[in-house]
């Protein structure tokens, strides 16, 4: 299976809070999207790894992507090194993506940034035919990503371009939602965190409004880029 874009999260629920709308407006668009989670988010102060696998394949069928993978690398304690830029590779040569998005460049969470740069590095190590990676007992082919968008997170940066997703915001929550066990839920017992109150999930909404004030629109999402994006006219742009 090709897919059209990879989302790359650290965490389940990484891509859900900061690209779920853009990854919906493309498949209504007609384009195939897959998710790669990197760990089960273990360390979650609420909930359990198994919990949040089964909250992900959830929010998977709300958004209707066509694949999602998780990798089990350790939560917190992976690092960007070989090992673990060869299992994104392998990934990213089994789907053949054109558009990466993944963490945050920089993000409250020290995960996020350095996973935001180990799939950078994977996405370009994926293109060099000398790297050797087999999946399944076959020899895979180099295949590099044309471009790799970081989404934002926690921390408020100013991005590089946004995104309308105004049609797509009240699916996008839904999507959230689907994390029960992290987000706001009257019902839970479990320890309050920073992202399980109340404000958090009215905060998500807040953010994507501001973006959406930017080219006029009720909601956006913003992202990041390492390089200059090209367009072919001034009248692309909103």
């Amino acid at each position: 299976m090709k897919l059209d874009i990879l989302a790359i999260g650290v965490h389940p629920d990484d891509v859900e809070l900061s690209a779920a709308g853009t990854i919906l407006k493309h498949i209504a668009l007609g384009k195939s999207v897959g998710i790669l989670d990197l760990t089960k988010g273990e360390l979650g102060t609420r909930g359990s790894a198994e919990l949040r696998t089964q909250e992900a394949t959830n929010a998977a069928k709300i958004l209707g992507i066509s694949v999602r993978e998780q990798l089990e690398m350790k939560d917190a304690f992976f690092q960007n090194n070989e090992v673990h830029q060869k299992q994104i590779i392998q990934i990213l040569r089994k789907y053949q993506p054109e558009i990466v998005l993944c963490n945050a460049i920089s993000d409250r969470h020290p995960d996020h940034g350095r996973s935001a740069k180990l799939a950078v590095d994977a996405c370009f190590y994926s293109g060099l035919i000398k790297i050797k990676t087999i999946l399944d007992g076959i020899s895979q082919s180099a295949w590099r990503p044309k471009a790799v968008y970081h989404y934002i997170q926690d921390n408020f940066i100013e991005p590089d371009f946004v995104i309308d997703i105004t049609d797509f915001m009240d699916k996008k929550t839904e999507a959230i939602m689907a994390y029960s066990s992290q987000f706001f839920n009257p019902l839970s017992v479990e320890p309050e965190t920073p992202i399980s109150s109340k404000n958090f999930t009215r905060n998500i909404k807040a953010k994507a409004s501001i973006f959406g004030r930017a080219i006029n629109c009720d909601y956006a999402e913003g992202f990041k880029v390492n390089r200059y994006i090209g367009v072919e006219n001034l009248f692309d742009l909103k």
